[in-house]
């Protein structure tokens, strides 16, 4: 219940209003959000980096109502990625094709994604592109299946609580795609998405074991001990050690899982979020976990 009515406040325009206007989420919000400017997420991303850990750079905000708003969703995803180049940073980009125009107009919105990866595959950095709400599932495969005839090293997110998941991966299995598997943050339909904690993670670990057998290089977007532990016993069953797959995690959340996880030897990677668009963000990570609702609510009414 918790978790429906915090999703429905992520698209309240009058309480999104009332959050982001009010000084201290602002400021508790940095807890999960590197700041509203590039350079913030560039500083968290070298630190990381100098831990061992990865980074993925990704910039808040879903969607845009004309092709300006693309063009400059661009320009910015393009910064990013000269930014990561110049600094020698081991850092990927993470995209949203509603940024890119896909609602807007779809051939713009394929020009703008060719011209990033473009960029991106010239200076040496990797893109993962994000997977969004049901009605974009369709469209985001057409484009993925597209661009990597081009770009193979993309990557793409895809979300366990879909009940169409399995199927949309074995019908890219001639592709063996680069994936990362996460459990979903949208506020679906029944008949559309898995409900219950059970049912995805039962998801999850049937997409894990398909993914060592039919895709490369996998990866696993999941705070969720169990998700983890059965990740690296999978990956032991398909013969892969631990540099063979990602293990990606937010910022903010479990600081002492990346450092045991990159002890261990495993490949980690954090996702830093950062922009001015940090409401929907903000709420949908404490949909996942209703821990950090709490931790938020405590920090905002300074307990």
């Amino acid at each position: 219940m918790v978790n429906r009515v915090l999703l429905w406040a992520t698209n309240n325009p009058r309480v999104q209003h009332q959050m982001t206007e009010n000084q201290f989420a602002r400021r508790v919000s940095h807890r999960f959000v590197a700041g509203e400017r590039l350079d913030e997420a560039l500083e968290v991303a070298t630190s990381l980096n100098s831990e061992g850990i990865g980074a993925i750079l990704d910039m808040l905000g879903e969607g845009v109502t004309d092709l300006a708003g693309a063009t400059h969703a661009v320009e910015q995803y393009e910064e990013a990625i000269a930014a990561i180049a110049e600094r020698s940073l081991d850092a990927t980009i993470s995209i949203k094709l509603s940024q890119l125009g896909q609602t807007v107009d779809r051939d713009a919105c394929v020009a703008n994604l060719n011209e990033i990866l473009d960029l991106a595959q010239n200076a040496g950095v990797r893109v993962e592109i994000d997977m969004e709400e049901s009605g974009l599932v369709s469209d985001t495969l057409s484009l993925f299946r597209e661009a990597v005839t081009k770009h193979p090293e993309t990557r793409l997110a895809i979300q366990a609580a879909l009940r169409r998941t399995p199927l949309d991966l074995e019908a890219m299995a001639s592709l063996k795609p680069r994936i990362r598997l996460v459990k979903g943050a949208y506020a679906e339909p029944l008949e559309l998405a898995q409900q219950g904690k059970n049912e995805i993670k039962a998801q999850y670990k049937y997409l894990t074991d398909w993914l060592f057998q039919y895709g490369a290089d996998p990866a696993f977007g999941t705070h969720d001990g169990e998700l983890i532990d059965y990740a690296k016993q999978a990956a032991v069953k398909a013969g892969k050690g631990p540099q063979d797959f990602e293990i990606q995690v937010l910022y903010g959340i479990r600081r002492d899982l990346q450092h045991e996880l990159t002890a261990a030897g495993y490949r980690v990677r954090v996702y830093i979020p950062f922009g001015e668009a940090w409401y929907p963000y903000l709420t949908r990570r404490m949909a996942e976990r209703p821990a950090n609702m709490f931790f938020f609510l405590r920090a905002v009414v300074g307990r």
